[in-house]
């Protein structure tokens, strides 16, 4: 047996020198991973002196190697949070962040003023699911909500397919391009004109632009990441003429962007003439982050 604190210490200490941003809290949540335990629970044993036998110490050891060469904690732990829910992800699938969960916010928001006013139970679609963080937290947090949740990568389907069997919530999950004619797509064909809110965290990264972090730059997967022009916003403008057609007039959209594009995503939707009341909202960090249109009549 040895020292869960030592052993702690010791994957601080390496994870420190890997320029991990997060050290302790990573050490303590693979330990937590190979010990079947929260993070809560780590830090109990900590204060109580708590052991390791040898081969969960040697896992520990491997881990903690994995991720000073920077593979995600989230792959090597096979989980990610995204407010109340715990979503498995892994290779192929990219993984869901604290600042896109403001995107729920705002659906949330609008779905409250619906039910308000009185109006029937909301349809809500989220285009470039991913691993379907944003379509089933709003199937957990609005249960009156119908939602699909769109993605083309067969191994985000994979992920989002684990994720909704998981946690067990009512998400419709619909094989095909976000930036498709929905009038072509089985599933989607039928929403058109009567959705509410599409909500959406597309492929925005400006081509060529490498993101600083290893764990974006070497293991998100391409598809969900760049923008398919040079500033980034030729994906997630035609993502917004999906969304223009499955939204009902005055319908909300609500999606996702880069921080260098608070001001140009929004002045290019309110361009098309698709939309009006276009604004943009920042992060919990002061960030540009959200932009939300309304479908024009």
């Amino acid at each position: 047996m040895t020292s869960l604190r030592a052993e702690v210490d010791r994957a601080v200490t390496a994870l420190s020198g890997a320029g991990v941003p997060s050290p302790r809290i990573d050490a303590v949540l693979l330990a937590g991973h190979v010990l079947g335990a929260d993070r809560s629970e780590v830090e109990r044993r900590l204060l109580l002196g708590g052991e390791l036998d040898e081969a969960l110490a040697g896992r520990l050891v491997d881990l903690v190697a994995e991720r000073c060469d920077r593979v995600p904690l989230q792959h090597l732990t096979g989980t990610a949070p995204f407010r109340r829910l715990e979503l498995q992800v892994g290779p192929g699938v990219f993984v869901p962040r604290p600042e896109t969960e403001v995107a729920v916010d705002h659906v949330l928001s609008e779905l409250a003023a619906r039910v308000l006013a009185g109006r029937p139970a909301p349809v809500v679609v989220d285009l470039c699911a991913g691993s379907g963080a944003l379509a089933l937290a709003v199937a957990d947090e609005a249960p009156d909500a119908s939602v699909t949740a769109v993605e083309v990568s067969d191994l985000a389907l994979a992920w989002a397919g684990r994720n909704i069997g998981a946690t067990g919530l009512p998400v419709t999950l619909v094989a095909a391009d976000a930036s498709a004619d929905p009038a072509g797509v089985p599933g989607l064909a039928e929403l058109i004109g009567r959705v509410d809110v599409v909500v959406s965290n597309p492929p925005y990264i400006p081509a060529g632009m490498v993101p600083i972090e290893p764990e974006v730059a070497d293991h998100d997967p391409e598809l969900a990441l760049y923008g398919g022009s040079e500033d980034g916003l030729a994906i997630p403008l035609a993502v917004a003429v999906s969304a223009a057609a499955l939204l009902h007039p005055g319908g909300l959209l609500v999606m996702e962007h880069a921080e260098s594009q608070g001001e140009s995503l929004p002045r290019a939707l309110g361009a098309t003439g698709r939309w009006v009341d276009v604004a943009d909202h920042p992060d919990l960090s002061g960030r540009a982050r959200t932009v939300t249109a309304r479908r024009a009549p």
